[in-house]
């Protein structure tokens, strides 16, 4: 490292020191949504493989899950596969689903973490689904964040299970369909969802530039803070979080008023 990139890295400290001097903790959101990407392209432009780039992502999780604690978020989701990403070619989405399940097992095995899978657990191969529900159940007494792990999840899939999840629930009490048109509101809903007995996202961070959600919790995000971040996943850092945390605390949430 050179003396350049050594001052430059100095300045960023002092800089995000003084970011987190002056944020107010009682405006940090409670619950973050993270849509990690540009994992390929930091591969790329740093002249290295596509593999290589999901593991620098996946390494950078347990250092933002960090920054979380630091600053009393209380549940974050990380999407870490969309549906749309079994298209991929076999030659990166058989690695990408080892890299994963390695995140899943990190996560339970650090004891801080309360592991949660949101997603279509029937797509993801066995071995996968084995984990996240050993995951599920060796944390599931941890006092720490929630981690929801979205993992083969599409917002749209999500609201598709969740309506057949409420009719099935209402065909098992022998509800007559009239009675289920009668009862559907926003509310019930939102009971079936992944993330049901959760708080919806009060931010959405994306990196890599790129500002869409791309189906992410389109349900959960309807009044949601979004952060929109030039930078790739791996290269994100904590004063990147703190300027984010800084940028939501300066809104003023209207909900529709």
């Amino acid at each position: 490292m050179n003396l350049r990139d050594k001052l430059r890295g100095l300045l960023v400290r002092v800089y995000a020191r003084r970011v987190e001097g002056h944020l107010d903790h009682a405006q940090v959101p409670k619950h973050i949504g993270v849509i990690m990407d540009g994992n390929r392209r930091w591969a790329k432009a740093a002249g290295s493989t596509t593999v290589h780039g999901h593991r620098a992502g996946a390494e950078k999780i347990e250092e933002f899950l960090g920054w979380c604690s630091e600053t009393d978020v209380e549940v974050v989701t990380l999407w870490l596969l969309s549906t749309d990403n079994f298209d991929r070619p076999q030659d990166e989405l058989v690695p990408l689903l080892g890299i994963i399940e390695d995140v899943v097992r990190a996560l339970a095995a650090d004891g801080r973490w309360r592991v949660h899978h949101v997603g279509t657990r029937d797509l993801l191969p066995q071995q996968m689904q084995t984990t996240l529900k050993e995951a599920e159940e060796a944390t599931a007494h941890v006092d720490g964040i929630l981690v929801n792990v979205a993992i083969g999840y599409g917002g749209r899939q999500e609201i598709a299970d969740a309506v057949r999840s409420m009719l099935l629930e209402a065909a098992g009490r022998g509800s007559s369909i009239e009675d289920v048109i009668e009862a559907v509101d926003v509310e019930m809903i939102g009971r079936h969802l992944y993330t049901g007995d959760q708080p919806d996202p009060d931010l959405v961070i994306r990196t890599s530039g790129e500002q869409r959600l791309s189906g992410f919790m389109l349900w959960q995000t309807a009044h949601s803070e979004y952060y929109f971040c030039e930078v790739f996943w791996p290269a994100f850092r904590k004063v990147d979080f703190l300027r984010a945390l800084r940028d939501y605390a300066a809104r003023h949430r209207r909900y529709g008023g």
